[in-house]
């Protein structure tokens, strides 16, 4: 037994040697690493409710304690090896515990909301759902501080009114679908243009003239209407100018009048005119449009007028050919209020070619436009009519001219005078009716237009409407009773405007009748 202890003796120093030296190692080397030592920091999940304590134990005596954000979270020591975590609100914070020797732990703390404040909160979401959006079956769960709605609400106003109600509890997630609503209303605008120009044109004057009575030549005029003018080709043996029919004394702008004796050598030229002119202008369009949306319509054409386009210095112009429209023009957006009324913004607009106001232009003529619009909002019942556009204009011009003293004898003074007087009439009537409208049904009889004279027969023995019979092939699916918000969200926005390329230009969509532009634009003016 004594050789066997001397034997193992020792390895028993050695092992108690090694025992006593490593936790003095170990404190020396945390002495020598200022500010902690990395191999004992570590990472740690934690998770505290709103209003409730978490204990954290350490292995080590604590030196410090930090809590990165006190708003959610607060940390306290209350003991060498304890440290107190109490939830303060909702919300994501960090925890730093330091020892006393050196190391470092780290908590990622998050504080939930306590489960009885979360049922208190569904309580009183569900019980404002059912009151405000009574016969809607919306279920309401939470997760992750999130609510989320589900289930099948009627329109999209009871959608947002659900997620406005559940936003008070917190963030929220809608998944609810809405029943698919029926198609939009069709409005068909009916509008009347009554135009009627009327104009009043009255002349009278005189003018005096001599052809050689006593051996003189002479007239009277005041000037308004221009006295005729005498060519004299031949004379008498007396040396007077005689009118006749032949060639020896001619007349031009006799006037409408006139008046000649041929042994006094003496006559007369008179205006007496009078003028009544009647322009109706009439047109019914019937425009059809989806709530909401915007409609057009024009009856008339274009008409190409030239426009000089500048070069660089020195450089010639350039002339080219562009057209503007013209003639019975319909702008209107129809939208129906929640009463049941369909207030309309209108822009109708009536323009004619004046060519009395023309100008020239490289010899090519080139009108004015006559126009009057109106541009308003109004509101109206299903069926009602208003008139929008009422213009009653009254013009007159007179004219009066009179030789002094000659012009103020009485009764002979009439022949000294001269006078034009001109009235012009316009009345513009706009009158508009609203109606709400239903299509023709699939199976019922669409109009059929009556032509006065049949046409050819078609060339083939099918006809071209064909195919007539529904089949699988086109037959579109029954609509699904409900969609997501988001699905019908997205078939509400307006779809992408229609732009029709002419030769005349890009333009939007709108109906067009009547007169149009040429095929190409016509060549610049030389």
């Amino acid at each position: 037994m004594k050789t066997k202890i001397g034997l193992f003796f020792p390895y028993l120093c050695a092992l108690v040697l090694c025992a006593w030296a490593s936790p003095c190692a170990q404190a020396a080397q945390g002495a020598a690493q200022p500010g902690g030592a990395d191999f004992q920091d570590s990472t740690n999940e934690l998770y505290v409710t709103v209003g409730k304590t978490v204990l954290v134990d350490t292995a080590h005596p604590i030196a410090r304690v930090a809590v990165g954000l006190g708003d959610f979270a607060e940390a306290t020591a209350v003991s060498p090896t304890e440290v107190m975590v109490d939830g303060k609100a909702i919300g994501e914070t960090s925890l730093i515990i330091w020892d006393n020797h050196g190391g470092r732990q780290f908590f990622n703390v998050t504080v939930r909301s306590s489960p009885i404040a979360d049922d208190d909160n569904l309580a009183s979401v569900r019980r404002e759902l059912r009151a405000a959006l009574p016969g809607q079956v919306i279920t309401v769960s939470v997760d992750n501080n999130s609510i989320f709605l589900r289930g099948t609400v009627k329109d999209l106003t009871s959608s947002d009114r659900a997620a406005k109600i559940a936003a008070t509890a917190g963030k929220v997630v809608n998944l609810l679908n809405v029943d698919v609503p029926s198609s939009d209303p069709q409005i068909l605008l009916k509008v009347r243009f009554a135009s009627v120009d009327r104009t009043l044109e009255k002349q009278l004057g005189i003018n005096l003239f001599n052809l050689g009575l006593g051996n003189a030549l002479g007239g009277v005029s005041t000037g308004q209407f221009s006295p005729p003018t005498i060519t004299n080709s031949s004379a008498s043996s007396t040396g007077a100018v005689t009118a006749s029919n032949g060639d020896s004394a001619i007349f031009s702008n006799d006037l409408n009048l006139l008046a000649f004796f041929p042994g006094l050598n003496a006559g007369a030229s008179l205006e007496a005119l009078e003028t009544q002119g009647v322009v109706q202008l009439l047109a019914e369009p019937n425009l059809l449009a989806a709530n909401g949306k915007e409609a057009s319509f024009l009856a008339g054409g274009e008409f190409p007028y030239p426009v000089v386009q500048g070069t660089s210095a020195g450089g010639s112009t350039a002339v080219t050919i562009q057209f503007k429209e013209y003639g019975i023009r319909l702008n209107f957006i129809p939208t129906i209020t929640p009463r049941n009324t369909i207030r309309l913004q209108v822009a109708p607009e009536v323009s004619t070619l004046d060519y009395t106001n023309e100008v020239q232009i490289s010899g090519f003529e080139v009108p004015g436009i006559d126009t009057r619009n109106v541009n308003t909002e109004i509101e109206l019942a299903d069926g009602q009519s208003f008139v929008i556009g009422g213009l009653l204009n009254n013009s007159e011009t007179q004219t009066f001219e009179k030789i002094p003293f000659l012009g103020d004898i009485p009764i002979l003074g009439k022949l000294f005078q001269s006078m034009s007087r001109t009235k012009n009439n316009t009345e513009l009537i706009v009158i508009v009716t609203p109606e709400i409208v239903a299509p023709i049904p699939a199976n019922g009889q669409a109009p059929d237009l009556k032509y006065p004279i049949a046409h050819m027969p078609p060339n083939s023995n099918v006809p071209m409407h064909t195919p007539d019979a529904k089949t699988a092939a086109n037959t579109m699916s029954p609509a699904p009773a409900s969609v997501p918000v988001e699905t019908l969200v997205n078939s509400m926005k307006p779809e992408q405007p229609l732009v029709i390329q002419s030769s005349t230009g890009i333009f939007g969509a709108s109906s067009t009748t009547g007169g149009g532009a040429p095929a190409a634009p016509a060549p610049a003016p030389q």
